[in-house]
Order: C-alpha cells, then structure tokens, then sequence
C-alpha cells in the first residue's frame, strides 16, 4: 500500500500530464485555422498628402468603401429632354463636339452611342455656365482588370473637375475613384453601380465657382450627382481643381483653383482607351446667378 505522499505525487503528476495533453491538442486545432487565414484584401491608392479639411489621404485605400446599394431597375433611362433643353446626343452625330484641339469629334457613332474612341477626349463646343446634365453610359466587359484599370473614364467640367466614371460593380479601388466620386476629393454616399454593358445615368446640377473683381474665391464649384437614381453627392464643393487633368494640378497633387470664366464646356474623357460608350445627352442652362 502507497503512502499519502506518494499517492499526492501521482496525482499531481497525472494532473499536470493531463493540462499538457489539454494546450498541445488545442494548439493543435488552432493551427490549420491560423494556417488557412485568408490574406488581407489589397485596394490600390497612395498615402502622400491629406485632403484639405479631412482626415484622409487623397486616393486612400484605408477610406471606407461607399456602401453598395441596388438601384431601381430604371431611372431616367432613355429620359426625353426637357423643352428647354439642348440635345447634345442624340445618338446620331457628334455635331455638338469637337476635340481638344478644335477639330471634329472622331470617337466612333454606332447604335444610337457614341464609344470612347482613339486619339483622345471630346467636349462641347457650348459652355454654361450652371446647367443640369443627363448622360447615359456603358461600362466594357471588365476582363480581368481590377481598380482604375476597368472602363475607366469621366465627366470633365471645363477639364478641370471630373466626376469619375469607373466600372465599380462588385470592385474596389480607392473610395475618391470609385463611380460617382469627385476623383481625388469626394467618394460618392454610396455605391449603386449597375453590371458591365447595362446603361446607367448620372443627372449632375452643376453650379460654376466664381471670384469677384479682386480675383478672390467667393463661390466654390458645386456638384449634385444622381447615379442610377441614387443621390451620391449632394452640393458638395469641389476642394478645387482635380489632380490628373487639365487644371494645373498634376496627378496626385494638391487640389487647387485656377480663376476661370463661369462658363465651361463639359468633356468626356478617353481613359487609355478604355471603351466606354455613352448615349442621350442633354444639358438645361440653369443661369442660377442670372436669376439671384
């Protein structure tokens, strides 16, 4: 017969060997799991300077994504113009555009669209100076391109402010490049993007800024922006000119306004060739100073 002492060691020592049996079977089912972790989801932007009066960086990748919506099935899809609007396509000719240079549009007219079309953008040989805009677009098949690179394009406002057109159904890139952002400043409230090679519209209220005769900024460009029905920016100021286009601010920096006349002209833009195709445009002259 053991003793009490011997009969507390053996017990003490079962308990101990039961305690490691425990942790190394735990560690053991942990692993795989730990193992199998899927790796965090990479978005591509940049991290070089923040947005004047916000805590992000322009192009942040750390953003958080617009909440995705799904829009109604239709909008104003096909929407007729007003009677006092001005037809800029109507699917025919592109009669009411002209290139950077002065020249004829050369982008291709088929079907009732016109489709992004080498060597470069287009815009309107009118300008307003505060008007409402409706513009239809198809984004391509996206292939395997991801981010900036799928059916990329935009909406640029005297090719100084740009509202993004991007193909961001089911994708992400950086929140202020996403469909319906004021590229490098604003992402749009929310995501409605529609499929690649559904019509979609954005119905823009455009008001002009303006300096006084002392050359001060008294009025910030201001933008109101339906995106398949869906209100993604609401009288948001632009911060100033876009970064990337034709403000004099170059790609990436620091958002700033260059004087201007109010009236601008609207430009569609050939991103890298990105085939995107747009149909039903029109534009209504709002005159909003003319009528304060």
């Amino acid at each position: 017969m053991k003793s009490n002492i011997f009969i507390c060691h053996d017990l003490r020592f079962h308990a101990r060997a039961l305690a490691f049996l425990a942790a190394l079977a735990m560690t053991s089912y942990s692993s795989p799991a730990q193992t199998n972790a899927a790796p965090a989801e990479r978005i591509e932007g940049y991290k070089e300077h923040l947005i004047a009066g916000s805590k992000w960086y322009q192009h942040d990748p750390d953003r958080p994504q617009p909440p995705v919506v799904t829009p109604g099935a239709t909008f104003s899809q096909t929407a007729p113009p007003p009677s006092d609007a001005e037809v800029l396509f109507d699917g025919k000719d592109l009669s009411k555009w002209q290139n950077g240079r002065g020249g004829p549009a050369s982008w291709k007219v088929q079907d009732g669209y016109t489709e992004v079309t080498a060597p470069g953008d287009i815009r309107t040989k009118g300008k307003w100076s505060d008007f409402q805009l409706h513009i239809e677009f198809s984004e391509p098949p996206p292939g395997n391109n991801h981010g900036q690179a799928r059916g990329n394009s935009g909406i640029l406002i005297n090719n100084m402010y740009e509202v993004q057109v991007v193909d961001s159904y089911h994708d992400k890139t950086y929140p202020d490049g996403q469909a319906g952002a004021l590229y490098g400043q604003m992402p749009p409230l929310v995501n409605p993007a529609k499929p690649p090679g559904e019509w979609q519209t954005y119905d823009i209220i455009w008001e002009s800024p303006r300096w006084n005769a002392t050359n001060e900024l008294v009025q910030k460009a201001c933008i109101t922006v339906l995106f398949n029905g869906v209100v993604v920016q609401h009288r948001t100021e632009f911060i100033g000119s876009t970064d990337g286009i034709g403000g004099g601010v170059n790609y990436r920096g620091v958002a700033k306004y260059t004087r201007h006349d109010p009236e601008v002209f609207v430009e569609l833009q050939n991103h890298a060739g990105n085939t995107v195709r747009y149909r039903n445009i029109w534009v209504r002259d709002l005159n909003v100073a003319g009528r304060q």
